[in-house]
């Protein structure tokens, strides 16, 4: 009996001499695997190369012109019959006119609506994002291509990881259309080797 007695107090000596050991390479784990770089309480901003966020695009341009040129001349010249050694020469007389009259009007309006994302592909110096983002839908054999690029401010991004294509800056809008209904909207080869030469 007192051997099985002091079997049972060497075995839990035993385990409390090992416990330590065991507990010490036990380490906590984060939840959140981003948790010692992102702030739970911030905004989800594009800040850096590689991130993208959401352009929010509304623009409208108009462009209206109207020209008139107007031109005339008029020029007239006579001459009586000569004269003494010059009466072989009989009267003359000769008269002029030009006349040009011109006008033309150009009204021009364009309105691009859509919602695309872009990705900051360069950061400058003083925090400001190099943006460019492509959008291509094709739809029934017509292709509609969308392409954006320009600055942007981190202060103009929204909470929502949001910008208005009219806080870009130097920004460069491109819409682009291929496919049968486009090609109906352009002239001819003809035409247009017409429109350059006359």
């Amino acid at each position: 009996m007192f051997n099985l007695t002091k079997i049972i107090v060497s075995l839990a000596l035993g385990f409390l001499c090992l416990a330590p050991a065991a507990t010490s390479s036990v380490s906590a784990m984060s939840l959140w695997s981003d948790a010692g770089s992102a702030n739970l309480f911030a905004d989800h901003k594009a800040r850096a190369v590689g991130d993208t966020l959401t352009i929010i695009i509304n623009e409208s341009s108009s462009a209206n012109r109207a020209g008139n040129a107007s031109n005339t001349k008029t020029s007239s010249t006579s001459m009586d019959a000569g004269t003494g050694i010059f009466h072989g020469i009989a009267s003359a007389s000769a008269a002029n006119a030009d006349s040009f009259t011109a006008k033309g009007s150009l009204v021009n309006t364009n309105t691009v609506t859509a919602q695309m994302s872009a990705q900051v592909i360069e950061v400058k110096p003083n925090g400001t994002l190099i943006i460019s983002g492509t959008q291509s839908i094709k739809q029934n054999g017509e292709e509609q291509k969308i392409t954006v690029s320009g600055v942007v401010r981190p202060e103009d991004i929204l909470s929502d990881n949001t910008v208005l294509s009219t806080y870009i800056g130097n920004a460069q809008i491109r819409v682009d259309g291929n496919g049968p209904i486009s090609k109906k909207q352009r002239q001819g080869i003809i035409s247009q080797l017409f429109n350059f030469l006359f």
